[in-house]
């Protein structure tokens, strides 16, 4: 499967599924734990994460950036971009 990488910039022209594309119970917890991790790095540390996720068409993306918070349903980077959790696969260190 073909992944495009995106400027986090270009975030507002991406539209995002609803369902979660992780069905794995143990998945959704690691990811979540992994959101966490990135964003205390982040917040102590300005390091940048590789975010890899899916929009509404199953197309595949990564953006590199650094986490600023992280609620139930979100997760929000510099300049006011969002990505819904359950569009995220995986956090890369």
């Amino acid at each position: 499967m073909k992944i495009t990488e995106i400027p986090k910039e270009q975030l507002d022209e991406v539209y995002f599924g609803t369902q979660d594309v992780l069905s794995n119970t143990s998945d959704k917890e690691r990811r979540i734990y992994s959101l966490q991790k990135a964003l205390s790095l982040g917040n102590l540390y300005h390091h940048k994460v590789n975010i890899s996720f899916y929009d509404q068409e199953g197309r595949k993306y990564w953006v590199n950036t650094t986490i600023w918070s992280v609620d139930d349903n979100m997760i929000s980077l510099k300049g006011g971009r969002n990505i819904p959790i359950t569009a995220i696969e995986d956090v890369e260190f």
